[in-house]
């Protein structure tokens, strides 16, 4: 080993931090503590018998395709089928519009790597999804924070905050925004405050990137126009995956955009990582073809609804007076604001070694250090007993501290 690693580390690793969610996971492999930190969707939702039958016909018939090198833009077959769930939608893509990434994560990283030079700003919500403020971190760039309402990011800040950098004679490289079920915080945005945001992007000629990993999942209220869509410009870039809606353990995702920003982000994955592997995109292509993800999102659906129900009644008769919470519409959290002297990052080992039970501490969501009162809870994972014991613990435990 060399004398003094640190000395040979890149600039942009020691920038970088553990995500405070990955590390959590470990401290709560006991069986006996009941966790709302991951992001995981339920193992019930997992296809395993049609896919053991689609993996023998793929092997079986196209194992000259399956276990080979791809194309870094994507198996053509799943984009194809991708286009054209989209069309159905009523949103106009084609072929060109659309490459395949190793899951979501990727394509903020490759469009990270893309657009961002160390000291570039981004704007991101407060708060916003730890995934992406890790990845734009990893780059340099210094995130701006919009505070957020029922209805999403406010657009008079943002645009008084796009004035300021137009002042220094800077612009952001781009607005993220997590439109629909937001991560952590579980509100929707509007389709007028979808229409705010987009209208200042054209003003101040700024890319917009949506992270869309939850749109499907939805339970209640109307869907809502993507703002790629509502856009129609090209200065959207749209990301999906099929982590939350399939199996997150196929790590397949995909960038929808403008072909000329995708050229670039082909450049980036291909110095990454060449492809996808093409391996698990053309089993996903085939479970699509077949017509089974529908049915799959349908299934999945209504028990996450069950779950969310359960939930917010759950937070109604347990959590102690001043605690609030956005009422979400779908995905798989939501976040709760506790009173402002409660510390839920200082609090969240007592919490597992006390009650048992495991949140994620609101202020890594924060880019500005904010959040301390606040805890993100995740409804999905555990079945529908465990989460009402883990809520009674939770507030059984929040109780006593405050």
């Amino acid at each position: 080993m060399i004398s003094d690693l640190n000395q040979a580390l890149s600039t942009n690793i020691k920038g970088m931090k553990r995500s405070a969610i990955r590390e959590l996971l470990k401290l709560i492999e006991n069986p006996n503590i009941i966790s709302f930190a991951g992001g995981l969707p339920s193992p019930d939702t997992f296809p395993v018998t049609e896919l053991k039958e689609i993996i023998n016909e793929v092997m079986d018939k196209e194992a000259h395709i399956a276990l080979q090198y791809g194309s870094t833009e994507g198996d053509n077959l799943l984009r194809t089928m991708l286009v054209n769930r989209y069309r159905k939608q009523g949103v106009d893509v084609s072929l060109e519009n659309v490459i395949i990434t190793t899951a979501s994560q990727q394509g903020l990283d490759l469009i990270s790597k893309m657009l961002i030079d160390r000291g570039d700003y981004v704007i991101v919500g407060l708060p916003s999804y730890l995934g992406g403020l890790s990845a734009f971190n990893s780059y340099g760039a210094i995130p701006i924070g919009i505070p957020m309402d029922e209805e999403g990011e406010d657009p008079n800040i943002m645009e008084a905050e796009l004035q300021k950098l137009q002042a220094m004679g800077k612009k952001p490289k781009f607005i993220y925004v997590i439109p629909d079920f937001q991560n952590p915080a579980g509100m929707t945005m509007s389709e007028n405050r979808r229409k705010q945001i987009i209208a200042l992007a054209h003003k101040y000629d700024v890319l917009i990137l949506e992270d869309s990993p939850y749109r499907e999942l939805r339970y209640e209220g109307t869907q809502c126009k993507t703002m790629y869509e509502l856009d129609g410009t090209g200065q959207v870039v749209l990301l999906g995956t099929f982590s939350k809606i399939f199996c997150p353990g196929y790590r397949i995702g995909w960038v929808i955009g403008h072909p000329d920003v995708l050229d670039k982000i082909v450049v980036g994955k291909q110095a990454t990582d060449l492809c996808t592997p093409a391996f698990t995109q053309r089993i996903v292509a085939r479970y699509m073809e077949k017509g089974l993800l529908d049915k799959k999102i349908e299934q999945i659906r209504a028990m996450y609804q069950v779950k969310q129900q359960n939930m917010l009644k759950l937070l109604e008769d347990n959590m102690p007076q001043g605690c609030s919470w956005i009422h979400p519409e779908g995905g798989l959290f939501l976040m709760v604001t506790c009173p402002p002297q409660l510390d839920t990052g200082a609090l969240l080992k007592e919490a597992i070694t006390e009650e048992q039970v495991a949140y994620v501490a609101g202020t890594s969501f924060f880019c500005d250090g904010g959040g301390k009162n606040t805890l993100r809870l995740n409804f999905s994972y555990e079945s529908l007993e465990k989460n009402v014991e883990g809520i009674r613990r939770l507030g059984r435990f929040l109780k006593k501290r405050i």
